[in-house]
């Protein structure tokens, strides 16, 4: 397993070689997580590309696999995105989970998945009004069906499990400078959400707002490829409900950490038709205390973390459009 501190040095260290080199001629149309085109967990302001004379794009078609095995599971996403004129897309993805390895905890996530839909309109286009112009986009994401740890702990509020459904409505600026002396990919956006890690952290207390947003530097491989090695970073909100059901001491809140994921990128540079992703993601670790009982009258019981075991779990991802 990679270790972030590693994989911090190493994207540093890339972002300063790639100053030397020539710039990538590559756009940011590969598909996230949950299906919209953007890094690998955040959207940008791009859409499908559609090809020269064509309204409707050729869809596009994106696999993701994230390992977090140790408390939260395997999960795997089977996206499709079709594009409209440049300015439009929408799609769907297929969550699909497997439980994780925690006696105590992996519970929380013994469900299949979720559906997830997304739509985006591009208002801006990169470069639209000139050169340093961001490219401005909006979307949203509904999550169906997702009973990860609040619909799992609704049993103990009302006697019986749920399904949640959530979303996000965003906007997104997104600038790629392709010229020396460092190119690069910016991307800075704001969402509403309802949904805590992507759905996988169960139904937000509330409806909140939250930043995310990335940064990717390109770099030349030959043969009409180039790699970019990528951070990127979305806030998550502060509580989960009914979380609070297995909280030591009672009336204790838990610590969500912003979710933040280090990946490279390999692509094409010219009019790319395939990408492919391999990162790592930093997501939770410990983020409260329960009570569990110990079955002897002294003590009744003990106070262990709850520890979700992901601060470092690897991701791969790959995107093809035809």
């Amino acid at each position: 397993m990679f270790k972030l501190s590693a994989l911090k040095l190493f994207t540093a260290a890339v972002a300063l070689a790639v100053a030397l080199s020539g710039a990538a001629r590559i756009h940011a149309q590969n598909l996230t997580l949950e299906g919209q085109t953007g890094g690998f967990i955040t959207p940008t302001a791009y859409v499908v590309l559609s090809e020269k004379g064509h309204t409707w794009s050729h869809p596009a078609i994106g696999y993701h696999f994230v390992n977090a095995s140790n408390v939260i599971g395997y999960v795997h996403t089977f996206s499709i995105e079709e594009g409209i004129a440049n300015r439009v897309e929408f799609g769907y993805t297929r969550s699909v989970h497997a439980k994780g390895n925690s006696p105590a905890f992996s519970k929380l996530w013994d469900f299949s998945g979720m559906n997830v839909f997304n739509g985006k309109v591009v208002a801006i286009k990169d470069g639209q009004f000139g050169a340093w112009t961001p490219g401005i986009g909006a979307g949203f994401v509904v999550r169906t069906n997702d009973k990860f740890v609040s619909g799992y702990l609704n049993q103990f509020v009302t006697g019986s499990q749920k399904s949640y459904t959530n979303g996000d409505i965003y906007v997104a600026a997104t600038k790629t400078w392709l010229h020396p002396p460092i190119p690069f990919l910016l991307n800075l956006g704001w969402k509403a959400t309802n949904a805590s890690i992507y759905g996988l952290g169960g139904q937000s207390t509330r409806l909140s707002g939250r930043l995310f947003g990335g940064l990717g530097i390109p770099l030349p491989l030959g043969h009409n490829l180039a790699a970019v090695p990528a951070v990127g970073f979305t806030q998550e909100p502060p509580q989960v409900v009914n979380l609070g059901v297995v909280l030591f001491p009672p009336g204790s809140k838990a610590h969500i950490p912003t979710t933040m994921d280090y990946a490279v990128r390999v692509t094409q540079k010219e009019n790319p038709h395939f990408a492919f992703d391999i990162g790592v993601g930093h997501v939770a670790g410990v983020i409260g205390r329960t009570a569990v009982a110990t079955g002897v009258p002294n003590p009744p019981f003990i106070v262990v973390p709850i520890d979700l075991k992901a601060n470092a779990v690897v991701g791969t991802g790959l995107s093809f459009r035809y």
